[in-house]
This record gives structure tokens, sequence and C-alpha cells, in this order.
């Protein structure tokens, strides 16, 4: 699951914070004809940056930052085929980004820039592992929207070698399946050490493809629980890889479900390792303490916060509020701190996170 951060994203993140921090987040798609409504929103947003500035900084602040802005909206290429544009601006830093996604309209000025939109921009690619189970052999298999190849078999040599681990006379057994069973047991606990190295080398949604008995032993025995978005129940050891293609098409159609499943699942995980900051002041203070492997946080989730006494306490806004310590929205900052310390970041349906108070960090282990 794991991403890279895209260099245009790094950009900013490397920016060096100074305020104001100006960003402008709109629809961009002139090649649509929609030119003279961009102009428009264009010059709004510009409108409404100034007056945010008149209220809050000094005019030599005010007009060095104007000048950047008019100077990049004048510059802005109207012949791009993207679908928004993202313009960060700030007394040391300037960056403009077209964008493949689309965005609502936001205009903020902060004390750091706004990247919501930006995490939102990275390119999900739909990869999955298969683990394609029979009582003495396995395969697994990596796939994605346009190749599907196997990366690894347990061949039956391998459970040839657990039968002679068995007594040649099966006198201390009752039948010869009591002898199939546990023949089966090593070899699917052999199947789950396998998972081990390959979970750790491809963190992808894992899919188990087996016959209802075969599943049920593995789903009692494996380690690896939080990894499997679905047991498709079958005998399909004969079957080709286009045809195993084919059969997974439909479980991974909706990518977004497999993949909100995947992250509710490294959820639970967690808190089963007690390594899951869980509510806004709590993520807040793991985040600022550089422990945040993956932040998982509804879509449109905001929190507006103030400092607390030290650098990791925040707490939820008052009605009076002070300048120096308010935070507009500290979902973006934590976003930024997770980002910039080598985390990632997941975005969920909204409601999917509320026993989890709409935010929860998973940490390092």
């Amino acid at each position: 699951m794991k991403t890279q951060i895209m260099p245009e994203i790094q950009t900013v993140l490397n920016a060096v914070h100074y305020r104001p921090a100006v960003s402008i987040i709109l629809p961009f798609e002139p090649k649509m004809g929609l030119k003279n409504e961009i102009t428009y929103s264009l010059k709004v947003a510009a409108d409404q940056v100034e007056a945010e500035l008149e209220k809050n900084y000094p005019e030599e602040m005010r007009e060095l930052v104007m000048q950047k802005l008019r100077s990049i909206i004048k510059s802005l290429n109207f012949n791009t085929h993207k679908k928004s544009i993202a313009i960060y601006v700030s007394p040391l830093f300037e960056k403009v980004l077209y964008l493949d996604i689309a965005v609502q309209e936001r205009v903020v000025v902060d004390d750091s820039f706004e990247i919501r939109d930006l995490v939102y921009s990275k390119k999900q690619i739909h990869k999955y592992l298969v683990l394609l189970l029979s009582s003495k052999e396995s395969s697994i298999y990596i796939g994605n929207s346009t190749t599907f190849i196997r990366i690894l078999v347990n061949a039956s040599e391998s459970s040839k070698a657990l039968e002679n681990d068995l007594p040649e006379r099966v006198a201390n057994f009752s039948d010869m399946e009591e002898r199939k069973e546990i023949q089966m047991h090593k070899f699917l606990h052999q199947v789950d050490k396998t998972l081990d190295i390959i979970l750790k080398a491809h963190q992808l949604p894992l899919f188990v493809l087996a016959t209802e008995r075969i599943a049920g032993h593995f789903k009692k025995l494996t380690k690896h629980a939080d990894a499997v978005i679905e047991y498709v129940h079958g005998n399909y050891e004969d079957a080709t890889l286009p045809q195993l293609k084919v059969l997974l098409e439909p479980h991974v159609a909706d990518w977004k479900q497999v993949i909100q499943k995947d992250i509710l699942n490294q959820l639970q995980n967690a808190a089963g390792n007690k390594k899951l900051a869980i509510g806004m002041r709590n993520v807040w203070r793991e985040a600022t303490n550089r422990k945040g492997s993956l932040l998982v946080v509804e879509k449109n989730y905001m929190y507006a916060a103030e400092h607390g006494g030290k650098e990791e306490d925040i707490g939820k806004a008052g009605k009076t509020l002070n300048s120096f310590s308010y935070i507009k929205d500290a979902v973006d900052d934590v976003i930024e701190k997770v980002l910039e310390n080598g985390g990632d970041v997941e975005f969920t349906d909204e409601g999917l996170l509320k026993e989890y108070d709409h935010i929860a960090l998973i940490q390092y282990y």
C-alpha cells in the first residue's frame, strides 16, 4: 500500500514555512471552453486573498505576496489538458501545479500550505496479491489492471518432503484422513511463513483462492488475516493465468472498496498490537513525535485547534481565539507532519472511521 510521494508534493512539503502561506486550489479546464469562467474565478480568489492579507499582515508583506500571485495568474498555461490547478505562494516560495483530479474550489491563507488536495491526487495503482491454495500446493500471483503474473510456487515437492517427516506406518493414526489433515496443516503453516516474506516485500491487499475446506483451515492458522480482503471459494488448481485474472475481475472492480477494506484490516491489526493512535489529539502527539507510519482520515474531515503548552499538545479551538496559537485545520498540518517523516496518508469515505473519531494513525512497529 505504500506509495511514493509525487515530486510536486515533495517540493511543496520542502518549502520553507513562512507566513503568510497562500493556497489556491481551483477547477481548471480551459480546453472545455471555460476560459472566461476560470479567469473570473482566479480574480475572485485573488481578491479574497488580498482581503485576508489586509486584515492580518503589514502592507509590505501584503504587496510582496500579491505581486507574486498576480504574476503567476498572468502566466498560467491555458493550453493544459489537466482538470485543476493548485497555486502556492509565500514571501519565500511560489509553485503552480496542474492536477489530474477534480477538486472543490478552496482559498486558504494560513501559516502552512494546503496540501490535502495534493494527497488526493496521488495515483492509486490497482495492485494486489493472490494466494492460490490446495492441500499440497500453493502459488502466489501479483496482479494489476493490466497484468497478472505468478511470482512464487510451493510445488508438490514440498508436500512430498513433508510426507517423509511422518512415520512410514500409519498404525498411530485412526485412518489415512487424519494423516492427510496433519500433512495439510504442516503445509499451510509453511505457506503462511512464506507470506511473511511476500507481504513485507509487497504491502498489498491479498485475495485467497481455495476450496471452503482448505480456506477454513487456513483462516484458523494464518498470522496474516489483516491482509486478506476476501476468500474466493472454489477449486482453481488447473486454472490458467487468463482464467484467474478474469475470475478476480469482479472482486477488484470496486477498487475503492478493496482499499477501504484493507485499511480497516490494518487499523484493527494495529489496535491489537497497541500501535494505533485514535482521535485528533492522540494522532497529533504521535505524528509530532515522528511515529506515524500510516495516517487514515475521513475525506473532508477538518479540526480547528489551538496549541497547548507543548508542541505535541493541541486542543479543540475555543470561542476566544488566540491568533498565535490557533490552527485553522490541524488535519492538514498532521498530514504534512506524517509525509515529511516518511509516512503515508490514506483517505476514506465520510463516516467509515466513526469508531476511530474520524482520524487514526498507525505507528511504526
